[in-house]
């Protein structure tokens, strides 16, 4: 037995984690102004290496094409793997100085008491320690997910999908470099390339403290299901847009179309449009229109099908792009020009519906009644819930983060878009000032006992 545990310390895997933890620990001590300064450097490191690192892309665009002409790759994965698309190389590099302006998410005190006179106890933000990022296609999000680990003092391992290899390995090549001109370990971020590495890194829970897998449902249930780290993420964006009786056409317009058809590949992307009863021969044709002229393809049901009968069908491609709804339809994430629509007779139905069938993600109401919206809000239970507006919106670079190691529909310690915030916890720090130290033995209910205090401390800083 001590043979095979001399060998598993030497596996790749281990001296992965192993050199993590230790960057890790050393980071600790060094100025958060170090960290702004190797942000800085990694968009200089990536600015130099452009050329080459899109070149690299096109190189995985290409053999992804391949993969999607013989039927083994989606359109939609293709889509997410392109780093010259729209502003997409520029954004991922303001989200670096984003997050490098950002206020410092570690040392702050979130609750300070005195506990006797002299004995001070306060709750501090801290890093988390050692993240394993896994996620697919989307190359930009090995410099998103190294800037926040960066900037919130957390060593990260990163395993991009082998579509994006060559871009990522240029992606973490630059970062390497950049860090280099810091005091910050070069190992703080390290990029592994198989999946043979990320089993073994799944058994390492004794350096690896957070797993974040951002990808299909299937990558994320697997991941859920092979290691004994927490793991923070989301395995389905199954959002839905809801109708409300008060809605008004053109918001209804504005905020159904782009929800769908912004990014349909995009987790925030809507996927079912719910309509209220009252709006079917009135608001859902004209938004039915909309949605066919970018054509989206409609799975409706029976009523909201029926009203587009009259719609001419030579101008709106009915038989190509209207079809019957099936009860899976509405579990479905259809990453595409494609939403199924349904009619409800009510807003607590609509809502009913949403959580037994959404992905608890964000999901968004069209209405002009503030009750509609306040209970819509309150009762849907999902990460982020809107009124009036796209549910594109759920996204940490839109909400002010910089930009989001991910989206977490979990139930504890961090939800929705995961920017700093989200990766630090905390530490309780007690200090004694007094001559002798302070001793619970000298507390209690007897004769001669100490009482605590519990006495607020007005500070937003350790004094120590």
């Amino acid at each position: 037995m001590a043979s095979s545990s001399s060998s598993s310390d030497q596996s790749p895997a281990t001296a992965i984690a192993k050199a993590a933890k230790s960057a890790f620990e050393a980071s600790q001590l060094i100025p958060s102004s170090e960290r702004v300064k190797a942000l800085h450097e990694i968009k200089q490191e990536l600015e130099n290496a452009k050329e080459e690192i899109l070149e690299a892309n096109r190189k995985d665009l290409s053999a992804a094409q391949v993969e999607v002409d013989a039927g083994r790759m989606s359109s939609s994965l293709l889509k997410r793997l392109d780093l010259n698309k729209g502003d997409k190389w520029d954004s991922m590099l303001q989200g670096v100085l984003d997050v490098a302006n950002l206020p410092d998410p570690t040392g702050i005190v979130t609750y300070a008491t005195e506990l006797d006179d002299d004995l001070e106890l306060y709750r501090v933000s801290c890093p988390i320690g050692v993240l394993l990022v896994i996620f697919e296609a989307r190359p930009e999000v090995v410099v998103n997910i190294a800037a926040l680990a960066i900037k919130s003092g957390n060593a990260a391992i990163l395993k991009g999908g082998k579509e994006s290899n060559e871009t990522a390995q240029l992606l973490s090549k630059a970062i390497q470099t950049a860090l280099s001109k810091t005091s910050i370990p070069s190992t703080y971020i390290q990029a592994i390339q198989t999946r043979a590495e990320v089993s073994a890194l799944l058994e390492l829970d004794q350096y690896i403290d957070l797993v974040i897998p951002r990808g299909s449902n299937s990558l994320v249930r697997t991941i859920q299901n092979s290691t004994r780290i927490p793991v923070m993420g989301h395995a389905d964006g199954l959002c839905a847009v809801y109708l409300d009786e008060s809605a008004d056409l053109q918001k209804a317009i504005r905020v159904v179309v782009d929800s769908k058809i912004d990014y349909p590949a995009a987790c925030n992307a809507a996927e079912t449009l719910i309509v209220h009863r009252s709006l079917v021969r009135t608001i859902w044709p004209e938004v039915a229109k909309a949605l066919l002229d970018k054509q989206v393809q409609l799975l409706c049901d029976p009523e909201t099908r029926s009203a587009l009968s009259n719609l001419s069908p030579s101008s709106y491609q009915l038989a190509a792009l209207v079809h019957p709804s099936t009860p899976s339809s509405y579990h479905t994430e259809h990453l595409a020009l494609t939403i199924s629509v349904l009619t409800v007779s009510s807003l607590q139905e609509a809502i009913s519906h949403i959580n037994a069938h959404s992905s608890h993600h964000t999901d968004s109401i069209v209405t002009e009644s503030e009750a509609s919206a306040s209970a819509f809000c309150r009762g849907v239970d999902s990460s982020g819930t809107f009124v009036n507006a796209s549910t594109r919106f759920a996204d940490g670079f839109r909400y002010g983060f910089g930009t989001e190691v991910g989206i977490s529909t979990g139930r504890i310690h961090a939800r929705g878009p995961v920017g700093l915030e989200g990766l630090v916890i905390y530490k309780y720090m007690l200090r004694s000032k007094s001559d002798k130290g302070h001793i619970v033995g000298e507390f209690g209910s007897g004769q001669g006992k100490k009482q605590y205090k519990h006495a607020p401390i007005h500070t937003s800083s350790v004094p120590f």
